[in-house]
């Protein structure tokens, strides 16, 4: 167990006592590794050794304990201004023997170097600095949007209106959805708060999620992302491919619900929806609104939460804006209630086809997106992850124009995220700057011999669709050989 920062009273650990000796504690590779999790967290930045264990008021909350046994040098420089460092100084315990980590060659070393001087570069070159005038426009064209579809309520009984007016303001919410990305990731502000602000506006009161629980679940999957857990109890997995029993993205997930089973075997449900998974994707993606906003409401509220990660960082820590994510969720139900009654004119049957309209569609084509950024490329277990740059970008999917779809739709329609390798390279980078960044990127991985994979709208669909097949295949058979009587 460790010391877990200032407020956690407990006994020194060993590593407490590393920091009281006038001669600093060396530490192995493999020492590190055996502390993986939130109770007893060790990471290692620049070769020093961290103990956070129950740290959790870090400020940006839980994904701190996704690299709990790893090295988080480059996850951090990825969310952190210059000069955070300074705060870890008090968890500070040794220094990491450098040659114990057996897993890295000269030509490892010599690729981080590479990439950690490409981050460099583009800092110099101006490419994390935002332009407010991009984003007064972007802020005020969806604004647009929303006021559009609330006056095709407000003055038309039509109902072509009315269905138009739904399915615009699920657009809205996906556009939403990248402004209030872009804010959190504080791409737009260098004061954080201000970010939190904008980000508490275009994400619970326009949207009705929760800012925290968007933060904490989205950051995880930036820090690990398509990562299985390395254990039941460690936090180092993606939280966005945690999706079992519905969706199985690998074998090993596929197989995972069986240690819940009395007889180990997989539930009649389980099999079914692995089964025929990739046919029921694109009606759960449907639904995808509905599960973030129960998600978001009971976390605001402090009624529960999706993960354990989530669960322990709104009960050690809770909100950091308590009073404001209460009032914008409930000012998002407010509006959203006028709206979706025609100002009281519906009844209650044609509000409710209004509002899961409106929602669903919103759900299919905010998911549609961000799974393609992902789903159907590599999974890795969090035990046995590549180096930042690798694990980024062999999880990516980077999105083009094609089959008649422009480029000029694709970069609104995806609000940044068309470029998701080089988005989740350099997250905190303005979206605006991501085209300039991606010649660069592309070069690097290049030169390193680092697979970059691209594709459009209609051939990232297929890929997602066709490796959901194949876990299904994968599964069908694994199952009869270990169960032949089935």
């Amino acid at each position: 167990m460790g010391k877990g920062g200032e407020s956690s009273m407990k006994a020194p650990s060993k590593g407490d006592a590393a920091t009281m000796s006038k001669t600093t504690t060396k530490y192995t590779w493999q020492e590190v590794k055996k502390h993986t999790t939130p109770d007893d967290a060790w990471i290692v930045h620049s070769n020093k050794v961290y103990d956070v264990s129950d740290w959790h008021e870090h400020p940006g909350g839980g994904v701190i304990f996704t690299h709990a046994g790893d090295d988080m040098t480059d996850i951090f420089a990825a969310f952190h201004a210059q000069g955070s460092q300074a705060m870890m100084k008090k968890f500070y315990i040794g220094d990491l023997i450098p040659e114990s980590v057996s897993h890295k060659d000269a030509s490892q070393l010599a690729f981080e170097k590479g990439y950690r001087d490409l981050r460099v570069k583009l800092i110099m070159m101006g490419f994390f600095k935002s332009s407010k005038l991009f984003y007064v426009y972007k802020c005020s064209t969806n604004m647009l949007m929303w006021l559009t579809a609330v006056a095709m309520v407000a003055f038309t009984d039509s109902i072509a209106m009315h269905i138009a007016s739904a399915l615009l303001l699920g657009l809205f919410w996906q556009q939403c959805g990248w402004l209030a990305h872009d804010f959190l990731h504080h791409q737009v502000f260098s004061q954080r708060k201000y970010g939190d602000m904008v980000g508490i506006f275009w994400g619970n009161l326009m949207q009705g999620y929760s800012m925290q629980w968007w933060k904490n679940k989205h950051n995880g999957h930036h820090a690990v992302p398509n990562l299985h857990n390395s254990s039941a109890v460690a936090q180092d997995g993606d939280p966005d491919i945690d999706t079992m029993p519905l969706l199985a993205w690998s074998l090993k997930q596929a197989q995972s619900f069986r240690e819940l089973q009395a007889d180990g075997t997989d539930s009649g449900f389980v099999r079914f929806m692995i089964k025929w998974q990739a046919f029921t994707y694109f009606p759960i993606l449907l639904l995808a609104r509905l599960s973030w906003l129960n998600e978001s409401f009971k976390y605001a509220f402090g009624l529960g939460a999706a993960s354990e990660n989530a669960k322990l960082e709104r009960e050690r820590k809770g909100l950091q804006y308590p009073i404001l994510e209460k009032i914008g969720v409930t000012l998002h139900w407010v509006w959203m209630a006028a709206l979706a009654s025609g100002f009281g004119r519906f009844s209650i049957a044609y509000s409710l086809m209004y509002f899961f309209t409106a929602t669903c569609f919103c759900g299919l084509v905010l998911a549609l997106v961000f799974g393609l950024g992902h789903n159907g490329m590599a999974t890795y277990d969090a035990d046995a992850r590549p180096d930042f740059w690798k694990l980024q970008v062999t999880t990516t999917r980077n999105i083009t124009g094609g089959h008649g779809i422009p480029q000029a739709f694709v970069d609104w329609f995806c609000g940044g995220l068309q470029y998701q390798v080089d988005h989740h390279l350099f997250p905190m980078m303005p979206r605006h700057n991501l085209k300039k960044t991606h010649a660069l990127i592309k070069s690097f991985c290049k030169e390193w011999d680092v697979q970059y994979h691209e594709a459009d709208l209609w051939e990232g669909t297929l890929e997602v669709l066709q490796h959901l097949s194949k876990v299904s295949d994968d599964f069908i058979v694994e199952m009869i050989q270990e169960f032949p009587a089935m």
